[in-house]
């Protein structure tokens, strides 16, 4: 992925050396991807990390005067943490408010296919809290899974605390990898995801393996 050829790239770079304006860049950007514009959550982390890594590289990247403040990688990371957590809660608390009439609205069926929602609906009933972490770790299904939850009222801070366990592992890690290494890192970064989605599907066939034989024993006892 070249992120400099990114439009999010190229918007956020204009404050490279202004924090307050990317963080509340991020905020934004953030709560739009939730809501399913395309803003992908995945660009935005990325581009801070690079801008994070620029400013840390005065050598390489000069600052526009000897006062410019660089983006704290530590605070960029918080900011991305934060606004994804508000973002997820935000969309599961109107799938709670609205229930499954906004999940199958109009205009949710023209931005995601009703098969897609169908499938996420009978993932997050079946699954529960591991539909929760997968979730966050799929684009495009996050904003009707993060719904699906709401509408099925699943527990709030159950739901919160598992989203921010699958946020805890992917949103500051990307930051503060690309901040360090720089763009050549996000190659690694795509195959660490691929590694997850695997052990995910891993966990997720022992936890239907255990179900199944679960009820086989009650069947038999």
């Amino acid at each position: 992925m070249d992120i400099a050829s990114q439009p999010i790239f190229q918007f956020l770079s204009q404050y490279a050396y202004q924090p307050e304006w990317v963080f509340m860049a991020v905020i934004g950007m953030m709560l739009a991807s939730a809501f399913g514009f395309p803003l992908p959550e995945e660009v935005t982390l990325l581009s801070v990390g690079v801008l994070v890594f620029m400013g840390s590289r005065p050598d390489l990247f000069p600052p526009p005067s000897p006062h410019a403040t660089p983006i704290n990688v530590h605070q960029a990371a918080l900011v991305a943490f934060a606004a994804v957590l508000m973002s997820d809660s935000l969309i599961y608390s109107l799938g709670r408010i609205w229930g499954r009439k906004i999940l199958y609205h109009e205009k949710m069926r023209r931005a995601v296919s009703v098969e897609t929602l169908q499938k996420v609906e009978e993932r997050t009933k079946r699954y529960g809290m591991v539909a929760v972490f997968a979730f966050r770790f799929t684009p495009g299904v996050r904003f009707p899974g993060h719904l699906a939850c709401g509408a099925m009222k699943l527990g709030f801070w159950k739901f919160l605390s598992v989203d921010a366990l699958a946020a805890l592992i992917s949103v500051p890690t990307q930051i503060y990898l690309v901040a360090i290494y720089g763009e050549p890192i996000i190659k690694f970064l795509k195959e660490v995801k691929i590694v997850i989605f695997a052990l995910l599907l891993v966990a997720l066939l022992i936890f239907l393996f255990k179900r199944f034989r679960a009820k086989q024993k009650a069947r038999t006892s």
